[in-house]
């Protein structure tokens, strides 16, 4: 009612009544419970933790091949090699693999035991101290994997004689950026 506007704005999230609550309450929260249904707020903690989950997973993928790509070129810039991935080949990159990412994520539905963990702290980062861990181990494999096909082309097939001048670099690239795809998907 109308003495609950002020503890309405004192809440961290003020909810309201839609159809039976006052005009006061309802200008006061932050949340307007269209049909008066409390089991709406448990819905929309589910949803709401599912699109958290969601956005912490895309960020893990999207950090992870940006962190393996600024690597690889930076270790590739030290020597008299060629960038390995093109500007064009990073382009396709996250224009098609982080759209198709998000595109997966979105239509995620949320999972039962999402309700179960303790709700996260609005102080914490949204990337956490594991996902660090899983990023820069991912990056590191992913790097190490690149390199060796870079620097040791001895063990792919058809490349072990070639060189930018006697023969077609074409090859040797293309490989790097099939497996670096690959890589990103699995």
């Amino acid at each position: 009612g109308t003495n609950d506007a002020p503890a309405l704005k004192a809440a961290d999230v003020g909810f309201a009544m839609g159809i039976s609550g006052t005009q006061i309450a309802k200008d006061a929260a932050n949340i307007i419970l269209l049909d008066d249904n409390f089991a709406s707020i448990v819905t929309a903690a589910h949803w709401g933790r599912n699109v958290f989950d969601s956005i912490q997973k895309f960020l893990q993928f999207q950090l992870t091949v940006n962190i393996a790509i600024l690597c690889i070129n930076l270790i590739v810039s030290f020597t008299e090699l060629e960038a390995p991935l093109t500007v064009l080949q990073m382009l396709w990159l996250n224009l098609i693999m982080d759209s198709l990412a998000s595109l997966a994520l979105a239509s995620e539905p949320p999972e039962a035991d999402q309700l179960l963990r303790p709700p996260v702290n609005r102080s914490d980062f949204i990337i956490s101290p594991q996902m660090w861990v899983n990023m820069l181990g991912h990056a590191f494999y992913q790097i190490i994997v690149t390199c060796l096909m870079i620097f040791h082309k001895d063990f792919l097939p058809d490349i072990a004689g070639e060189t930018p001048e006697t023969g077609p670099k074409s090859r040797h690239y293309t490989m790097i950026f099939n497996t670096f795809v690959l890589m990103q998907l699995f």
